[in-house]
């Protein structure tokens, strides 16, 4: 049985759009647009500055590791000053060379690996309710060896080609997640796997889904009192148990809708429901319309 964190990724089932080569000399600057995916960076040789939306401009040097889970509007540039050049990620082509940004000429005074990938599930927020807007990692070796591999990947055409990149995407994002967890998370699973206490109980329901969970059942399955478990749940992950509880059997529920696996009797059974219309009703009020309804856009 998967751990939770493998749980969640095996349901977005994240995949490589692209990576890429950036380089930077002299005056420059760039601002991106949203791009809607998560996007990553791996900083090689040099420094420079990095300003996301919402977040304080930081200052990026040799080694730093960079992931966006939502990757909202973003600006890098080097340290003398320029006009931006606005880049729409969604209009622009993938680049089939190095990117380079200022002075075409001459040694760069910043080299970096870039990429984003996209999910292919719609439940994003599995993952970017987890996480910080911007996560800023120093010395994080392992994640640019990872990086470096994407590049080189992406760049080839080698038999196999796009099951590597998936894997190595998702060992990118567990490294990430691992980190961001040792560091301190914001309220989610990552710091409910951070307690052991509550990790033991987490664990169960990602392990048995169907079974016909309590809150005392689960806070004896974290050796704490109910009321204990509780609070230390509901103020760790951000929602009382039983509502993660919900949470999470929903998501598989439209995992298994998207994927046409069984009828509505079989998926209520394999998601912890007692029958179709318990589990249609519960369905309905978390996603806003009908199991059928919702397997039905998918089939679409």
């Amino acid at each position: 049985m998967l751990d939770p964190l493998s749980d969640i990724i095996a349901l977005l089932r994240p995949r490589t759009v692209f990576a890429k080569a950036i380089s930077g000399a002299g005056a420059w600057a760039v601002r991106y647009g949203d791009s809607g995916h998560p996007g990553f960076c791996a900083v090689l040789e040099g420094t420079c500055l990095l300003s996301v939306a919402g977040e304080d401009t930081v200052r990026l040097e040799a080694g730093d590791f960079v992931f966006l889970p939502a990757t909202p509007g973003f600006a890098m540039a080097g340290f003398e000053p320029a006009d931006p050049v606005v880049i729409d990620p969604k209009l622009a082509p993938a680049p089939a060379e190095e990117v380079r940004h200022g002075r075409a000429d001459g040694p760069p005074d910043v080299r970096m690996m870039g990429g984003y990938f996209q999910l292919d599930s719609p439940d994003a927020d599995l993952l970017v309710a987890q996480l910080p807007g911007l996560i800023h990692l120093r010395g994080a070796a392992r994640l640019g060896a990872l990086v470096a591999m994407i590049r080189e990947e992406a760049s080839g055409a080698a038999a196999g080609r796009d099951l590597v990149l998936d894997r190595l995407v998702e060992i990118l994002i567990v490294e990430a997640l691992r980190a961001v967890q040792d560091k301190g998370a914001p309220p989610g699973l990552l710091r409910g796997l951070n307690d052991p206490r509550l990790a033991a109980a987490i664990r169960r329901m990602h392990a048995e889904p169907a079974r016909p969970w309590t809150t005392a059942a689960l806070a004896k399955e974290a050796a704490l009192s109910r009321s204990a478990f509780f609070d230390r749940f509901a103020r760790t992950v951000g929602v009382p148990p039983m509502e993660y509880l919900q949470g999470w059997r929903i998501s598989l529920a439209k995992d298994l809708l998207r994927r046409k696996t069984g009828g509505l009797a079989e998926i209520a059974e394999r998601v912890g429901y007692g029958s179709a219309s318990a589990f249609s009703t519960a369905f309905a009020r978390t996603v806003g319309q009908s199991p059928r309804r919702y397997a039905q856009a998918w089939a679409g």
